[in-house]
């Protein structure tokens, strides 16, 4: 592994990079279960739901809302990472539950589909049902349907910006009030010069990249696509507001800044922080200096985007 200015704060992950392949994920998958912990907040109340996806598919979520709220709240629908193949980490959930304790929103968290097991579009598609299904049962579940935001790290990212373009293309009456995307991946194309940089960078690389095509079976010619590498889009018109957040020493680095570019050339307000010192997948160290900063930088922008609808 080349050497880079990775701030020490992120050790040991700063020297740690996931074995992906198939065989792996058939015998790690299984025995990664949604930790305990989600259930034991004092300041949370947590429930657990089953949401029917286009092909009747039962998916998992889970509601995170702040006690003693009252009255129809804010939401987060949140798509955690994984390359779309690794179920969510200890701390995709850690993360969710500060954006609804320190945001005051309710957050919805979407376990999809994953792949080599379901093939794309299908992670896209139960995504997209997740958004039905909090838009039409906000009334019971004691959410504001004007107050609603999407976001996502990494593959959960790509996710997030897919659903946007989706809700635009299928003219379903949800109006996003942002995009919250943490070191997202946008562009499958792989020319960029952070991919041809950043090969054997720690917790994500191109090199393991180039290992999750395949896995996913996506189809450049297939028409939903564009969903799977958002910046190939034609249109970039009629999406949310961004907040885009890069990690210095990520090979997806320059995915973040070429959407930024695209939604700014359409007249989308974007906020794009650019971290430094950071490799993928840096908040897993959740008690570093920079992801203390990064995520208070997140759960402010997503505070600023609730108040600018009407309560």
């Amino acid at each position: 592994m080349a050497k880079y200015a990775i701030k020490r704060e992120f050790f040991p992950f700063s020297h740690f990079t996931p074995p992906i392949s198939e065989s792996f994920l058939a015998k790690s998958v299984p025995h990664m279960k949604t930790p305990g912990f989600i259930y034991r907040d004092k300041m949370l109340s947590v429930t657990r739901h089953e949401i029917r996806s286009y092909d009747g598919a039962m998916i998992e979520c889970f509601l995170m809302s702040p006690k003693n709220q009252n009255g129809k709240a804010p939401c987060l629908l949140y798509l955690h990472g994984g390359g779309f193949v690794l179920p969510a980490a200890g701390y995709h959930y850690k993360n969710a539950m500060r954006y609804a304790r320190e945001s005051g929103c309710r957050v919805v968290f979407m376990n999809y589909r994953l792949a080599p097991q379901f093939q794309h579009p299908v992670f896209f598609e139960d995504c997209y049902a997740a958004m039905c299904w909090v838009y039409d049962n906000a009334e019971q579940l004691h959410i504001d349907p004007e107050r609603i935001g999407i976001g996502g790290d990494s593959a959960g990212a790509t996710l997030a910006v897919g659903v946007c373009m989706m809700v635009r293309d299928r003219k379903h009456p949800v109006k996003f009030l942002f995009q919250m995307l943490p070191y997202p991946y946008l562009d499958a194309r792989g020319t960029s010069e952070s991919c041809r940089k950043f090969t054997d960078t720690p917790m994500w690389n191109s090199s393991l990249s180039d290992r999750i095509g395949p896995m996913t079976k996506a189809d450049r010619n297939a028409p939903e696509y564009v969903y799977y590498s958002p910046v190939e889009a034609e249109c970039f018109t009629g999406l949310p507001p961004a907040y885009i957040e890069t990690a210095e020493f990520d090979c997806l680095h320059d995915d973040g800044i070429l959407y930024a570019e695209k939604l700014r050339e359409a007249g989308t307000c974007v906020v794009l922080n650019e971290t430094r010192g950071t490799m993928h997948g840096f908040d897993i160290m959740q008690k570093a200096p920079t992801t203390q900063a990064a995520v208070a930088a997140r759960i402010d922008f997503m505070r600023r985007m609730f108040c600018t609808a009407t309560v």
